[in-house]
């Protein structure tokens, strides 16, 4: 094979640390780096594709068209977890090898999922928005002590998750269709997601695809005054209804972390009661080393090289 050439489509990669960069590097690959620092929209991921033989990817859509308009592409390594931004049916009749990160992202995630808990409970937020304007404002929150907090999928960030909070005394109810109660530690119960809502004092996601989950129905039964978790996918929770729930105090407050589109630009911005990141799960420093030298060896294995 001439030059191998690997394009590397999510823009933070190697930016704190070049080691998963040198890895390539060092196999011998030429690298190319997206040069929008940003998600790649269709047409440009199919015109980046074009001439590379792997790629190092992100959350850009890589669906039939842009899968074919890369004929010499021979594997796909995703910094991360989530595949449903990859045609898997198609890139596997085109025989191109697909991997992620399934590891890399649990503490990260899940650190951050704790944190925000806290702080939409506590109201750090707002608390440090009105100290920063001169106005000595001491609301009373909410803590995690006695609280139910309900898990929507429990797989590794899931479960992670509740390990982090369990020291603050939380109750720990699952909703999660592939476990049985067995397979839960003791203290942790399994529910169905409608005796969850009713009961839960926190909803934290941690579910894959992007099937809506919470919807008008579901906002009806869930208890009054919830706090509302999203470090998963936006799709998971109907827009509209989200925010008539925190209109009706049905819900008291959410963090989202993952969104219907990003950059996010929607109603929510602005409200008090809603603390937004912007997609920040993965991004500390150990996670992203992790995930990216994954992606990074990974990748050269399927191109039949050596990291």
């Amino acid at each position: 094979m001439s030059e191998i050439l690997v394009g590397v489509s999510t823009s933070s990669y190697a930016q704190t640390n070049r080691e998963p960069l040198d890895v390539l590097i060092g196999a011998g690959v030429k690298v190319v780096k997206n040069p929008f620092g940003r998600r790649l929209t269709e047409d440009e991921a199919a015109t980046f594709l074009a001439d590379k033989h792997g790629l190092i990817a992100g959350l850009e859509p890589l669906n039939q068209r842009v899968i074919s308009s890369a004929p010499h592409l021979k594997a796909i390594a995703r910094v991360g977890i989530g595949m449903s931004n990859i045609d898997m049916k198609f890139a596997d009749k085109r025989g191109i090898r697909v991997s992620n990160t399934p590891d890399g992202p649990t503490n990260a995630v899940a650190e951050l999922t704790a944190g925000a808990a806290i702080a939409l409970g506590r109201g750090l937020v707002s608390a440090n928005s009105h100290l920063h304007a001169g106005e000595w404002v001491k609301a009373i929150g909410s803590g995690l002590d006695g609280r139910s907090v309900l898990f929507v999928g429990y797989g590794r960030i899931g479960r992670r998750t509740a390990e982090l909070m369990s020291p603050f005394g939380i109750r720990v109810f699952v909703v999660d269709p592939v476990l049985e109660q067995g397979d839960l530690a003791a203290g942790e119960t399994l529910v169905t997601l409608d005796e969850g809502l009713k009961q839960a004092d926190v909803v934290s996601l941690h579910a894959s695809g992007e099937e809506v989950i919470l919807g008008p129905e579901q906002f009806d039964i869930m208890k009054r005054g919830a706090l509302l978790l999203n470090s998963a996918r936006g799709e998971l929770v109907d827009e509209n209804s989200l925010l008539q729930a925190l209109d009706d105090g049905v819900l008291k407050g959410a963090w989202f972390d993952a969104f219907w589109r990003e950059p996010y630009a929607g109603p929510l911005l602005g409200r008090n009661d809603v603390i937004l990141t912007p997609h920040l799960g993965t991004y500390s420093e150990q996670c992203r080393l992790s995930m990216e030298l994954s992606a990074a060896k990974n990748l050269l294995n399927d191109l039949g090289l050596s990291a």
